[in-house]
């Protein structure tokens, strides 16, 4: 073998070697910690390269960004890694004490795959470290004469005080290097800051991932079951207020038969021999989700919200933004897959019997949107009291009625009650769930520009808007199977003819099932 061919082989054995191990481990973020075979958990401080610099700081939710630029061989980089970890705790990780708001990164200029890095941010000492929001790091470079930047050189940071100090003079923020997790004052409890809801999509991403890896982790994808499942995701690849999360559903949805064929015990049990998990290769809201923590839905206590937040606010962001004619559709699609799906027994029941009430099929979507926060408002008067009686609630977070008047003042038609009741306006109220679950929730996704250039597969992208316009009929329980296997066949058509346009021609002739 060539030197030539030898050091090609090397160069891409290691690139192998690192996307592999490095970024495609698990469905888990770079941003968790992750424990080593001794149970010790691993640097807060998420360490960089050229390779996934840019990416990682695309991705993140974080509102600003950290990056230390150092060398391993240096004495006094070795003495601040302790001062910059004090820190990074407080941000990183699924224990992070305030997550989501600052990512805490590592760069070794030692290392030559990072020289053009390094230069291109001017690294004149180690340690270094650099501040601005995530997006500005991205494709970005740094000069010391540079008048105008988003990103700035963190000039009094050397000790962990005097960092986070100079941290908490950027945000006007009050954080301590004693803050413990669930015991601060910086949760965003303010209910009438609509703005808050933009940083849900993140958790919607979240809440998507995590319902998906509870039905694989208890096995809840039975012969009757499929159908419920097809139909969600259907809405979800429709839908979803993240495009990733779109993407991801629909190379599921075209593969579906492939992943859970009809005859379950068989694919079950090539599972068990195979030691694989049927979608290892599938990710449905993209690399790095889930992350591990909260940002909307975070409580102020460990085991409060969370999940059960961020599943409530998929529902009510999917709910918006389906059309008039896929309003019955998407209402089945939603309480099979509760009834189906969601683990708290008595919480599905509840929900299903709430379903059952409904007299007649949905027609328009203000009628569904409607249902459903009248839905939501039901349960939360039924745990309120339940939550008073038994001090199980989250004292940031109580249990209230949605909107509050605060946040709505339009909702409420006048000032008095009626009937012990809210004399709602649900005009008003159907223009704020349609801008707050809609518009709002996606605004700072949109800012950031983490949709732009997710799909790199035109033909799911093309399948995503196809999808767009399928309807299944009212109560049409054998269109649902024919569907099924309709999906099954296009997977293979699809497959065989890859990007042609043919197959979403296939796609749109569901509407006539």
């Amino acid at each position: 073998m060539s030197p030539s061919i030898l050091t090609l082989f090397l160069l891409s054995f290691f690139f192998f070697f690192f996307f592999f191990f490095g970024l495609s481990s698990g469905s888990r973020s770079i941003l968790r910690a992750i424990n080593d075979e001794n149970g010790d958990p691993h640097d807060y401080g998420v360490e960089l390269n050229l390779t996934n610099f840019d990416s990682a700081l695309k991705d993140t939710p974080a509102t600003y960004a950290v990056v230390e630029f150092f060398a391993h061989w240096c004495p006094a980089c070795r003495n601040y890694k302790p001062q910059y970890e004090k820190v990074a705790r407080l941000f990183n990780g699924p224990d992070a004490v305030h997550p989501g708001i600052v990512l805490m990164t590592r760069v070794d200029c030692a290392s030559k795959i990072n020289a053009k890095l390094c230069d291109r941010f001017s690294v004149s000492h180690y340690p270094m470290l650099f501040w601005g929001p995530p997006s500005k790091f991205v494709g970005g470079s740094w000069e010391p004469k540079q008048e105008k930047s988003e990103i700035c050189v963190i000039d009094d940071g050397r000790t962990a005080d005097r960092l986070l100090n100079w941290i908490n003079k950027q945000m006007g923020s009050s954080f301590g290097l004693d803050d413990e997790k669930f015991e601060n004052e910086h949760l965003p409890s303010n209910v009438s800051d609509a703005g808050q809801i933009a940083r849900a999509v993140y958790d919607v991403e979240e809440a998507t991932v995590t319902a998906l890896e509870i039905i694989l982790e208890h096995k809840m994808i039975k012969p009757n079951t499929r159908a419920s499942l097809i139909k969600f995701l259907q809405i979800l690849v429709a839908h979803h207020p993240s495009k990733r999360c779109r993407k991801g559903s629909a190379e599921i949805l075209v593969n579906f038969d492939d992943l859970f064929p009809s005859d379950i015990l068989l694919a079950d049990r090539r599972a068990e021999n195979d030691g694989k998990n049927p979608l290892s290769s599938f990710q449905i809201c993209g690399k790095g989700i889930p992350r591990g923590y909260w940002m909307f839905c975070r409580g102020s206590k460990n085991d409060t919200r969370g999940f059960s937040c961020g599943l409530w606010v998929l529902i009510h962001s999917l709910s918006v933004r389906v059309e008039d004619e896929e309003s019955q559709f998407a209402f089945t699609a939603i309480r099979d897959f509760v009834h189906n799906f969601f683990i708290c027994e008595e919480c599905r029941q509840h929900f299903y019997d709430m379903c059952s009430s409904v007299s007649s099929p949905f027609k328009k979507t203000r009628d569904l949107v409607l249902w459903l926060w009248d839905a939501h408002n039901k349960v939360n008067t039924r745990l309120i009291k339940e939550e008073a009686s038994l001090k199980t609630g989250d004292p940031k977070f109580p249990k209230m009625i949605w909107p509050p008047r605060q946040l709505c003042p339009s909702c409420y038609s006048s000032h008095t009650w009626r009937n012990s009741e809210i004399d709602w306006d649900q005009g008003e109220v159907f223009k704020f769930l349609t801008n707050y679950y809609g518009k709002t929730l996606v605004s700072l996704y949109k800012d950031k520009d983490a949709l732009g250039n997710d799909v790199t597969d035109g033909a799911i992208e093309d399948l995503v808007a196809s999808t767009n316009a399928l309807v299944v009929p009212v109560g049409a329980a054998l269109a649902i199977a024919v569907a099924s296997c309709a999906f099954g066949a296009l997977a293979c058509y699809w497959r065989s003819q890859q990007k042609s346009r043919k197959y979403f021609h296939q796609l749109h002739s569901l509407k006539n099932i």
